[in-house]
């Protein structure tokens, strides 16, 4: 074990018996606070089939924690016979950007040491024995032969500089499976491996998610603009040329909260591809409710948003204009669903609502698109198709990504920049509380009000001097929402008919 002081201090690595160092992957995993689910990460790499003469050493962080982090990866990874090492950091502030770039100096040394002690011939040897640095999240969980392929895609080209694997979410086990008698019941409960009804339909529709993402990435080509943390094997060389090109002290930055975002982005810039791979799978934790979600979502939108529109990082890569069209999608389909809601409400208050049987067109296509993507996502099941088929799952939660969205402009807009991280760990631990309630009964407030009013003045919003006056907007709203929406339904067509490949999420 290696104590860190702020993320810096001594050297040291693995204990190697032979003098000749055979080529190895080192997998960096920072924990904070993740004694429930270390060991588990700890064994999908046990786990693993390596390449042929190809040794894994794993180093553990245990970031400023206050659990037993620490203990329980030392005792696993001795129970494993893994070739481990714990590094403990203290007073590290740039979270998981420090426990990263604390392994990354442990092995290639500090470029801030002002005295820069010379490297043993052992460490030089180890250092050119490193041909993969495996990144994985302590609560993500490797499948059978993962790193193989991971290995297998790195190995292919020379100019690959890091590859993905395709990410799952994990399916909380059924709470009603417990015995309340369980003396173990609430233990159980908080270790996150069983949920309710709630937290189980939250789970699936971020893998539905995910599925529709790495569906569109692969068939772009496979090239992605986030090499994920969950689990992505990099070029040491690859991530040696960014920490030069940029004057760091690591390849990690923590001048945003997507820190692997903008380490994919600064490793195109230097010319290297950044793919996921087709075959290897990650299994990794989700949000289970709508508070950790919602901060979750509300730190990775900032992020790119900010990458996006920071004119000093002068990033930019071949997936910034499929980024911005995102944004701009996103943006219709919050008009779209505002614009239709205020111009029924008016419709209906002056009693000008005509039906039209052109509009099951987008609702039909809606239900396509979604009821594909159910059924592409990994072990789905059949009660999320029929809610996909309904469009009840995909529109709650649209609403909720849509509510995040203008969350997040409105914060870049106005200038309030917030700790992303912070507010995650805080809502992860739970340490605040959402304010959905709240929200909600202001809503069912807000409608109940406006519906007792056009019942109350109906007789005057229904004459015929205001419906002539209102007329003409209506119709122009109607007119405008139309093109929306047709213009959406055509997106819609678009993403059916890449659905149509046999690409697998």
């Amino acid at each position: 074990m290696m104590t860190i002081p702020g993320s810096m201090g001594t050297r040291a690595l693995p204990r190697i018996k032979r003098t000749y160092m055979r080529p190895r992957i080192v997998a960096f995993i920072p924990a904070h606070n993740e004694e429930k689910s270390i060991q588990d990460c700890l064994t999908g790499l046990k786990e693993q089939v390596l390449p042929s003469g190809v040794e894994l050493d794993v180093f553990v962080v245990a970031d400023n924690c206050t659990d037993r982090t620490e203990e329980v990866a030392k005792e696993t990874g001795e129970e494993l016979g893994l070739s481990i090492e714990i590094i403990v950091t203290e007073n590290n502030k740039q979270r998981k950007v420090g426990a990263l770039n604390a392994v990354w100096k442990a092995i290639y040394g500090d470029n801030m040491d002002i005295y820069e002690m010379e490297r043993t011939d052992f460490e030089i040897a180890y250092q050119r024995s490193v041909k993969g640095i495996l990144g994985m999240d302590a609560d993500s969980r490797l499948a059978p032969r993962a790193l193989q392929h991971l290995w297998d895609g790195l190995m292919s080209s020379r100019n690959i500089g890091g590859v993905m694997a395709k990410y799952t979410m994990r399916m909380p086990k059924k709470k009603s499976l417990l015995s309340k008698d369980d003396p173990y019941y609430e233990e159980k409960l908080a270790s996150g491996e069983y949920g309710g009804p709630m937290s189980r339909w939250w789970t699936h529709q971020q893998k539905q998610d995910m599925a529709s993402w790495l569906l569109s990435l692969q068939y772009r080509g496979g090239s992605t603009y986030v090499l994920g943390g969950q689990a992505t094997l990099f070029r040491p060389e690859a991530l040696y040329e960014v920490m030069q090109s940029n004057k760091l002290d690591g390849p990690w930055q923590n001048d945003t909260d997507v820190e692997d975002m903008l380490l994919t982005w600064q490793l195109q810039k230097n010319g290297w591809k950044t793919l996921i791979s087709p075959n290897a799978r990650c299994f990794v934790d989700a949000m289970r409710s709508y508070h950790t979600f919602r901060n979750q979502r509300v730190k990775w939108s900032s992020g790119t948003v900010n990458l996006l529109t920071d004119r000093d990082l002068m990033m930019k890569t071949r997936h910034t204009g499929h980024l911005w069209r995102s944004q701009l999608k996103t943006m219709m389909d919050l008009l779209v669903r505002v614009f239709f809601v205020l111009l029924l409400g008016a419709a209906i208050a002056t009693d000008q609502f005509l039906w039209s049987w052109v509009w099951v067109i987008p609702i039909a296509l809606a239900s396509v698109l979604n009821t594909i993507l159910a059924l592409k996502t990994p072990m789905h099941r059949p009660i999320d198709v029929i809610l996909a088929f309904l469009l009840i799952s995909p529109e709650l939660y649209l609403w909720v990504n849509l509510m995040t969205f203008a969350q997040v402009w409105a914060e870049k807009l106005s200038n309030d920049k917030k700790d992303g991280w912070a507010n995650q760990y805080q809502a992860e631990a739970g340490k605040t509380r959402s304010k959905l309630l709240q929200g909600v009964l202001a809503a069912l407030l807000f409608i109940s009000i406006a519906v007792f009013a056009c019942y109350y003045f109906r007789d005057y919003l229904t004459s015929e001097a205001v419906q002539q006056a209102t007329k003409p907007y209506l119709m122009a709203g109607w007119i405008g929402l139309t093109g929306l929406t047709v213009f959406m339904s055509f997106i819609m067509i678009y993403q059916i008919w890449t659905l149509r490949t046999r690409h697998s999420a």
